[in-house]
């Protein structure tokens, strides 16, 4: 016991005086280079304008509500992705497995082409698309205060005045080149949601369909035997059985979609490494900027994963999943 202490000691001791020395020789060279250190930068005004989102911002705000405007569009769309993402391939795993050809080799197509396609090309397909669409004055109308353009999609919004839950509709108007009034979706949020949805489902489809298989056949004719319908032994034996298999490769489809958000730079979406992208070229301070974006991603991805290793820990206490 000992023994094994003193040699941890002896790998810890070393790993801290490489980051030591590595840390001493970087601030050597950017004294040398004349170059600032230090997370200042972060008190100072941003000076550049991010469009509007959950969490208003103006060029006068700081790189600080800057960086937290790019984590708050994050975690809007890594959330509502997984969401999604989550039901879609529950759908697809379930298609996978059916008995009619069709619906079980549209399944399969649709896997194949997904997961073996990059997603940054998917994301720039589906930005693409939303580019070929009208411009705001021949906007697409499908319904009354409905619009959309190249510019996004334009609804109708509820209008919140004096303490009173909801007094009207406020519906957008075409003004010049565009709309105004409402609430609007960009392309740039649309292409990203939908494209790390649909290419994360690929995957959870895949966790979802070795789930059921992993859950004995038996199980499913019991269900059906004792009077239960396909659907209902599908979701009230088969699947919570299967929770304990799917949860944790789920998990990593998750934090990988989490992580795959930073493609929103590719695609103009103002997200964590988009802002800190910009932050660091006008600052200069590359190292702080990178750093502090990695520490953020590791603690949301964390976050994430501890959350989810309770609720597997609690299906794994009640023997299965609701």
């Amino acid at each position: 016991m000992i023994r094994t202490i003193r040699w941890q000691l002896a790998v810890a001791s070393v790993v801290v005086a490489i980051a030591a020395a590595i840390a001493a020789q970087t601030a050597v060279n950017l004294r040398a280079r004349g170059i600032a250190s230090g997370f200042d930068f972060l008190s100072r005004p941003a000076g550049f304008e991010i469009a509007r989102g959950l969490l208003s911002f103006s060029s006068r705000d700081t790189y600080t509500r800057a960086l937290l405007v790019g984590l708050v569009n994050t975690v809007r769309v890594s959330l509502l992705g997984i969401v999604i993402a989550t039901s879609l391939g529950l759908l697809v795993g379930i298609a996978r497995l059916s008995e009619i050809w069709i619906v079980s080799t549209v399944a399969r197509t649709y896997v194949e082409v997904t997961r073996n396609t990059p997603l940054l090309l998917q994301l720039l397909f589906w930005y693409t698309l939303t580019q070929g669409l009208p411009a705001a004055p021949e906007a697409l109308n499908p319904l009354p205060g409905v619009y959309l353009c190249f510019r996004g999609l334009f609804l109708p919004a509820p209008i919140w005045r004096h303490g009173f839950p909801w007094i009207g509709l406020e519906r957008p108007a075409l003004v010049g080149f565009g709309f105004q009034g409402g609430t609007s979706v960009s392309p740039e949020f649309a292409a990203l949601v939908i494209g790390l949805s649909i290419y994360t489902a690929a995957f959870i489809g895949e966790t979802v369909r070795g789930g059921i298989m992993a859950v004995g056949r038996g199980q499913a004719e019991a269900a059906v035997a004792v009077g239960l319908s396909r659907l209902h032994a599908l979701r009230f034996v088969v699947l919570p059985q299967a929770l304990r298999v799917v949860i944790p490769p789920a998990t990593n489809q998750f934090l990988n979609l989490f992580k795959n958000s930073s493609l929103a730079v590719a695609i103009g979406y103002p997200d964590l490494m988009s802002i800190t992208n910009t932050t660091l070229n006008q600052t200069g301070q590359a190292i702080e900027a990178i750093a502090l974006a990695m520490v953020v991603y590791l603690a949301v991805s964390l976050s994430l994963a501890a959350g989810m290793s309770l609720y597997n820990g609690s299906v794994l206490r009640r023997g299965g999943g609701a």
